[in-house]
């Protein structure tokens, strides 16, 4: 083998259900799904679940009637995010450059070593050693490139551990393999290809480039360099800086007309987004609200600000006019998302010439900081989210998959 570097992929099999399983031995072998949107539907299911017809994304309902003897838990991401870490921490120790993709996902780059002679000892040993020291199974896949590594191990699903690193070998995993199983390429882009001819992966590593490109602009043309093993897609041990920062989601149980939930629901979405706007140490400069209602419709109301801001109070005061343009009368909102861009560092923030000073407003918002860490989070929070108090008493309500944070994607 010519190369001495090799791209890795690891994701977790069924990660939300191995990570109940760790800490409850009782769900081993039993077909288990883990409920998310405050037990809306299933996000997440064992190989037993999904045998018996249930799928993610299933309805709860749905999911009882096809698999009546189902465990169905409530999703719980701290727990996962402590799981994550500990994965991400034996993947450190067998590379240089490990890139944290999301919540049960790793790129990382496999170099050889005297103790590690060969890459597939490298695949199986990574797996080896989160399942000894995590307990969750996990699958393996090394190839030339990081798009090539992902589509191995999904190939090699279940707890498998597989090394594909030479074109005779690529070319057979990429025929056999549909197109749609790309990243990035689902919809609208799977049609666009079809029209061509393009229904494998190998119908697109040889398909002429510059058609790809067409196709799919400069992303789809990275993924053919990718697929024909040269590794265009570099490692990304840090995660680059936001260009946004987003919090919402389903209301779920609590969707409502009521205007006053409806405004409960933007109070409690901006104290998120401030969470999140502190830690990354970014004030905000544009803030849009969108709303999506049961009967298909949707509103959006955004707003550019006078001077970048963190406080709650100013972005409260931009953000309920924009609400105000999100709003439908007599339409039940089923979800919300705030989206906060034009991102600055806090410590550059520009300042607004006739600003008044702020210093009451930022050591109240410290105090608050300090006082949720200590407690717990939103022990203190506004009074405008009193409608939500059944969200704020479900303990699955308060951490979410976004709130893990260092990860790539969402």
């Amino acid at each position: 083998m010519k190369s001495v570097e090799l791209v890795g992929h690891i994701d977790a099999d069924c990660f939300y259900v191995s990570a109940e399983r760790v800490r409850d031995r009782f769900l081993v072998g039993k077909p288990v799904g883990v409920l998310g949107n405050q037990g809306a539907c299933v996000i997440a299911k064992s190989y037993e679940m999904k045998r018996a017809g249930v799928g993610t994304g299933t309805p709860i309902w749905d999911a009882v009637a096809r698999c009546p003897d189902g465990i169905y838990l409530k999703r719980d991401f701290r727990w996962y995010e402590v799981l994550s870490q500990k994965m991400l921490e034996v993947v450190r120790e067998w590379s240089p450059r490990v890139e944290y993709y999301s919540i049960d996902e790793f790129f990382f780059s496999a170099v050889l070593t005297r103790e590690r002679g060969t890459f597939q000892e490298i695949a199986e040993g990574i797996r080896r050693a989160i399942w000894e020291r995590v307990g969750v199974p996990a699958t393996v896949g090394l190839a030339r490139s990081r798009t090539l590594a992902k589509l191995i191990s999904d190939s090699a699903k279940p707890f498998g551990a597989r090394v594909v690193a030479d074109a005779d070998a690529e070319r057979e995993l990429l025929a056999d393999r549909p197109v749609s199983e790309i990243t990035g390429i689902s919809g609208r882009r799977e049609t666009r290809l079809a029209a061509w001819g393009i229904q494998t992966c190998l119908d697109l590593a040889k398909a002429d480039r510059r058609l790809v490109r067409s196709l799919l602009t400069a992303t789809g043309e990275a993924l053919w360099w990718e697929l024909n093993g040269d590794p265009v897609r570099p490692i990304e041990p840090r995660r680059p800086p936001h260009k946004a920062l987003s919090r919402g989601g389903s209301l779920g149980g609590a969707a409502s007309s009521d205007p006053v939930v409806i405004h409960a629901w933007l109070v409690r979405n901006l104290e998120r987004l401030i969470e999140e706007l502190r830690y990354h140490q970014v004030v905000t400069g544009r803030l849009t609200v969108w709303v999506s209602y049961r009967d298909g419709r949707s509103g959006v109301g955004q707003t550019d600000l006078a001077a970048p801001t963190d406080l709650f109070d100013r972005l409260l005061d931009a953000a309920r006019p924009c609400l105000r343009a999100a709003w439908i009368r007599g339409a039940i909102a089923t979800r919300m998302h705030l989206i906060a861009e034009r991102l600055v560092p806090r410590s550059s923030r520009p300042l607004g010439l006739f600003d008044p000073p702020d210093d009451r407003a930022r050591a109240i918002a410290d105090l608050k900081e300090r006082v949720n860490k200590r407690i717990g989070r939103f022990a203190l929070r506004s009074a405008a989210t009193l409608p939500l108090a059944a969200i704020y008493d479900d303990s699955a309500n308060g951490y979410d998959i976004c709130d893990v944070r260092g990860k790539m994607c969402f």
